[in-house]
């Protein structure tokens, strides 16, 4: 090792002791680092969204019920719109139109944008320069 390593060596070590906390600092609360260390919740155990609460468990009897009653109210909803002359093929016809829609705005948007920026002004004056409106 060269005597430029072995500076470099010992420069690195001293400042990574240097960061390290002593034994003594280790017990030790720093009220900067926890400044709501006065609030009981900081010191509370974790308690995850997930968890069950006391509430009363159904059985799988009454949620499989459950599920075929909600099922059995879709699709009487589906019926009562197809007897309106609602079709799916429809409904998936606007979908992708509306995708498509989006798709077109998004690089309208993006080119407002770049435009503003080689003017150097921004989208919402230029749409009021081409006659847009701000909820188009």
């Amino acid at each position: 090792m060269s005597a430029d390593e072995s500076n470099e060596t010992s420069l690195v070590s001293s400042s990574c002791h240097a960061l390290t906390p002593k034994e003594s600092e280790i017990g030790k609360k720093d009220p900067k680092r926890t400044p709501l260390s006065h609030l009981k919740k900081v010191h509370c155990p974790f308690k995850s969204p997930h968890h069950v609460t006391g509430k009363a468990k159904v059985s799988h009897e009454e949620e499989v019920a459950e599920l075929e009653r909600r099922k059995e109210q879709l699709d009487s909803e589906i019926a009562q719109l197809e007897a309106e002359g609602y079709k799916v093929e429809e409904l998936e016809h606007h979908i992708n139109m509306l995708h498509e829609y989006n798709d077109i705005k998004d690089i309208g948007q993006s080119l407002l944008g770049r435009i503003a920026a080689l003017r150097g002004t921004t989208t919402r004056d230029l749409y009021t320069q081409f006659g847009l409106s701000l909820d188009d």
